[in-house]
């Protein structure tokens, strides 16, 4: 007579991962996922972008020596002619100041979109201190082209000149930019061009919903 068979355990599942059809993660586990938590960290840092918007800021300002002569040479004169008594405009109904308003106008708002499509093609992340360059060096540069244009054009004194040149005969005005706002041309068109070259061409931040880990098969059901 011998003792009755007693049936094997049943074999004992160790816990896994795909239990519940979940994804391994791959090889490297946690120095994996932190090399892709510093992904975006890749970018320059404070320092350089401050010393890039430094740059930046120089460089659009001595480019106003360009845009001053730029407006000398392209602004239109402003004829005068004296007698003896006064100065006269001599065509009263003559459109040359705002043709000198509009020419540096139009040349600072030049300057503006080479300026930004520039910085851009070199520092594609942008960032808020190359903003601020672009605003500032505008700006400046503005200020010194409006200076040295000024100083290139006629004579400031227009009694001396009007004496100079004789009764009757005609001669041009003083350069001068009579609409302020003009100035401003220039930063307001490197900044609106630069916005939009960024939101249009420039890097995207990654969905923080994806999921780090690439795409595995779904592992076999548990037993």
């Amino acid at each position: 007579m011998t003792a009755p068979l007693t049936p094997p355990p049943p074999p004992h599942h160790q816990p896994s991962d795909n239990a519940h059809g979940w994804q391994t993660p791959p090889a490297g586990g946690a120095a994996g996922y932190a090399g892709y938590a510093g992904y975006e960290k890749d970018g320059p840092g404070m320092k350089t972008e401050v010393r890039d918007a430094a740059v930046i800021t120089v460089a659009l300002a001595l480019a106003g020596v360009l845009l001053g002569v730029l407006w000398w040479w392209l602004a239109p004169h402003v004829p005068l002619v004296a007698d003896d008594t006064a100065v006269y405009l001599k065509d009263t109904e003559g459109e040359q100041a705002i043709g000198v308003d509009g020419t540096f106008t139009l040349l600072a708002l030049g300057f503006g979109v080479v300026s930004a499509a520039v910085v851009f093609l070199v520092r594609r992340r942008g960032g808020v201190p190359l903003v601020v360059g672009l605003a500032v060096g505008g700006l400046l540069g503005s200020l010194l082209a409006w200076r040295l244009g000024v100083y290139l054009g006629p004579t400031q004194n227009v009694v001396a000149h009007a004496k100079a040149v004789g009764k009757g005969v005609t001669f041009s005005a003083p350069l001068k930019l009579g609409a302020k706002g003009a100035l401003l041309a220039w930063s307001l068109g490197a900044l609106v061009v630069h916005l939009g070259l960024t939101a249009l061409f420039g890097p995207r931040d990654p969905d923080p919903y994806e999921s780090p880990y690439p795409e595995f098969p779904p592992g076999p059901p548990a037993g």
